[in-house]
């Protein structure tokens, strides 16, 4: 065997390595297809259909105990929280999806209308100015803006 085989050889298991540690790295979200596999989230979905605010929290709560890198189940564990009048809580919850996911737009628009609720105008505001920059035309960005409007 030459030199360039053996190079070859040792090189290609210690590629695969590295892209395979490249791909965990980057996974920080879950993606909507992988959330529909999850037992919890699934449960918390159909609590929130049904306007069950704890049964729905608790369900969230699990899925980022077991996977705290899911911005989607923190959105939905502060949406919940804010249904149940748990402002705080709803607030960490939405910070902690914003700060895995920052351009989340349901994040975005959900602490808007918290921040509505809680009487802090301007704070809805900026996070209407993110959602516009992110996209103008989203339903997330147009269900904030007749919010702020309504709420004037």
């Amino acid at each position: 065997m030459n030199t360039f085989s053996i190079r070859k050889l040792i090189a290609l298991p210690i590629l695969g390595l590295a892209l395979a540690g490249a791909a965990l790295a980057a996974d920080i979200q879950t993606t909507p297809a992988e959330n529909a596999r999850l037992d919890d989230f699934s449960v918390g979905k159909k609590a929130m259909e049904a306007k069950k605010w704890s049964e729905a929290a608790s369900s969230f709560s699990k899925v980022v105990a077991q996977n705290p890198k899911n911005a989607d189940a923190y959105n939905y564990l502060g949406y919940s929280n804010r249904w149940l009048g748990k402002y705080d809580e709803a607030f960490a919850a939405y910070d902690k999806a914003l700060a895995l996911d920052p351009k989340h737009r349901g994040a975005l628009e959900y602490s808007g209308i918290a921040y509505l609720k809680t009487g802090k105008k301007a704070q809805a505001e900026a996070q209407l100015a993110k959602l516009q920059t992110i996209c103008s035309s989203c339903e997330e960005t147009t269900d904030l803006a007749k919010a702020i409007a309504a709420a004037k």
